[in-house]
Formats: C-alpha cells, sequence, structure tokens
C-alpha cells in the first residue's frame, strides 16, 4: 500500500537530496559562500570596492580578482576556526532540522563519527542560531499561551505554587501560519506576560489565548510608542470547548508545545532529567524560534 506523504513534494529533503546538494566540503563551502556572497562579489578592504572573487586551490578562501586579497565564507560563522569537516557541520544541521522528536548530542556523535565533546559543541552552536530576541511578528493572528517546562511541580501538581524553583515558565506566541516566538519568564505575571507580547505582536493584531485572567487586560495595552495598541483578544474556555466558532482556539501554539517537548524528550538520553532542564533553559534565555 502506498503511504500518502503529508509534506509537499517541494518542502521534501531527504538524505539522498542532502548528498546530492552536499557531496563533499568543497560543495558546502561553495555553497556558503552563494548564501554571503552571490556570485563571487564582495567588497574587498584593499581594493575598497566591489570585486568579484574566485577560489584559491587547496584553500577553503577566495581571493579578490584585482589584488588578491583573501576573504574566508566561514569568517564570521559558527564553522570559523573549526577543524571539523564542512560537511559533518552541514550534516548535524541536516539531522537536527529534519528530526521532529529531536535528536541528541549523543545520537550526531553516533551519526558523525566525531568525539563527544565536539557533537555537544556543535549542537550547541547550531542552536544560538535559532535566537533572535527582538523577533516581531508580522502576521495579523496570533495565539499566546505559557506553560511550564522541567522538574517536579511543588505537590506534583498544577501550576508552581509561591516558591517553587523547580519549574521554569515559558510564554509561547504563534503567528497563525508563521513565526514563532518562545521565551523563558521569571514568572507569568501580568508584566511579563503583557510585556511579551507588545514587544513581538504588531499593534492591531488579533489574538487568541486561554482563560487566563491576565489575558483580559490586551484590549487595553498600548504599543511601544505610548499610544492604544488596539489589539483584538478572544478567549477560548478550555473547560468547556477547545475551538469556539470555528476560530477562535489556541491549537497552534499548544502544537508548538507538545512538538517542543517530544523533542527534548528525544535529547535527554544521556542526562538526568534535573540536569538537562537546566541546561536548556540556561541556553534558552531570550530565544525565539522560527
Amino acid at each position: 500500500m502506498k503511504v500518502k506523504q503529508h509534506i509537499k513534494k517541494e518542502l521534501r529533503f531527504t538524505i539522498r537530496d542532502f548528498n546530492t546538494l552536499f557531496p563533499d566540503d568543497n560543495a558546502c563551502l561553495e555553497h556558503l559562500k552563494e548564501q554571503r556572497f552571490p556570485g563571487g562579489v564582495t567588497h574587498c578592504d584593499t581594493c575598497e570596492q566591489e570585486r568579484k572573487h574566485y577560489r584559491v586551490a587547496g584553500r577553503p578562501a577566495y581571493a579578490c580578482a584585482h589584488c588578491g586579497k583573501m576573504i574566508s565564507p566561514m569568517e564570521g560563522t559558527i564553522f570559523h576556526k573549526s577543524s571539523t569537516p564542512l560537511k559533518t557541520w552541514f550534516y548535524a544541521m541536516y539531522l537536527m532540522s529534519s528530526t521532529r522528536c529531536g535528536i541528541s548530542a549523543k545520537q550526531i556523535q553516533r551519526e558523525t563519527g566525531v568525539t563527544y565533546k565536539t557533537a555537544w559543541r556543535m549542537f550547541r552552536q547550531i542552536r544560538s542560531l535559532l535566537s533572535d530576541g527582538d523577533l516581531q511578528l508580522e502576521g495579523p493572528t496570533v495565539e499566546v499561551d505559557e506553560s511550564y517546562f522541567g522538574g517536579v511541580r511543588k505537590g506534583h501538581r498544577g501550576r508552581p505554587m509561591v516558591g517553587d524553583r523547580q519549574k521554569t515558565p515559558v510564554v509561547g506566541i504563534v503567528q497563525r501560519g508563521g513565526m514563532v516566538v518562545a521565551k523563558v519568564v521569571p514568572n507569568v505575571g501580568k508584566k511579563q506576560l503583557l510585556g511579551t507580547i507588545r514587544k513581538h505582536v504588531l499593534p492591531g493584531a488579533v489574538i487568541y489565548t486561554d482563560e487566563l485572567g491576565i489575558y483580559k487586560s490586551i484590549p487595553k495595552m498600548t504599543g511601544r510608542n505610548g499610544r492604544p495598541a488596539n489589539y483584538k483578544h478572544f478567549a477560548v474556555k478550555h473547560r468547556t470547548h477547545y475551538v469556539k466558532n470555528g476560530h477562535i482556539h489556541t491549537q497552534a501554539v499548544e502544537g508548538l508545545w507538545s512538538l517542543i517537548k517530544r523533542g527534548i524528550g528525544g535529547t535527554t538520553e544521556t542526562y538526568s532529567s534535573r540536569v538537562f532542564w537546566r541546561e536548556l533553559v540556561s541556553g534558552w534565555r531570550s530565544s525565539s524560534f522560527q
């Protein structure tokens, strides 16, 4: 029986596609060069103008066609001064981006053949590229929700009680059909929740949330310029239903939490729960995910 593909054909990227596009380090370097210096044309500091650059044989560098000044596409990137082959870096990025349930540094070690220390460094470096603390969602419709990660809740149920340091609150904002912002916050108080919305949601947007009382203040909020933000707010009461009138729901942001938790579950094979969550949150501060 032929299994139906849920991913559009133009969005599929298999391991065969990866090896065809990036057969060796030279292909990876050329791809990186085209991303940073399209057509090999970039500013030459010596000539003080835009110049065509050509590959230097035997070196991961490109030289100015006029004066010979060399530049490297890897300079200023996570690949700079790394002794790890460029294709190994690209393959690690492919693994991390194509695995829905998450992948651990230990798995990267097994797949690429590098040491665990190298795999963990690559894992952290690649994940750091996901951070964009000032990202502003441009869509007209967003969903907002909060969730808690790590440790065991005080009393083993419900939200963290006063003084409970085991759980870490995270605010998620999902632009329907677009990008996502997920931020660690000290608490889920009014200042933190509304401040995050003000920073990342454009004025005039329609905001969907659950029934948390703090969200009732959204229509009265002001924007960054101090003027009324004119947010439109709709809340769904999860005690009675999950979708109201066909469009009032928080299914997208709840799907985000599900994917994140499944992804985290796929990376915890070598750590105790508490140690892993602490390291995750320390690297998750002021992060956003696209």
